[in-house]
């Protein structure tokens, strides 16, 4: 399979996922999506994940979390920089996701974080994602 926009494709099967009720995803694995795996799980959105040896780069089980109710704790994941457009921001730029209810996953030359971390260190970088 080729996929030219893997951090789409890593949302997207998160999305269809939980449209589904699925308990669990596997998503082909990488550094950038383990790290943002990292800042759902930090953040409160995914129960657990575990890295899944295949034989070839690996894959990323996450375990989806439900509301008691049997909605998705994340409501929306929507791609903020896109191949075609990349959305590069400052440290006084960072955007604010639902007043500070959600959080944006920005890659910064220290590596990915959050919108807030990315705030508190000064720093700016490609916005990657929204998530609440």
């Amino acid at each position: 399979m080729n996929v030219s926009d893997p951090v789409a494709d890593y949302l997207t099967r998160i999305r269809n996922a939980q449209k589904s009720a699925h308990r669990h995803v596997d998503i082909p694995a990488s550094k950038l999506k383990r790290a943002m795996t990292q800042i759902l799980l930090d953040k409160g959105y995914v129960r657990r994940y575990i890295n899944v040896d295949d034989g070839k780069q690996g894959l990323i089980r996450i375990y989806l979390k439900y509301q008691k109710d049997g909605t998705p704790v994340i409501r929306s994941m929507k791609r903020a920089s896109k191949p075609g457009l990349r959305y590069y921001t400052g440290a006084e730029g960072l955007p604010r996701v639902r007043g500070g209810l959600g959080v944006a996953i920005i890659s910064t030359s220290r590596g990915v974080m959050t919108d807030k971390e990315a705030r508190v260190n000064h720093i700016g970088g490609e916005v990657l994602a929204y998530v609440y």
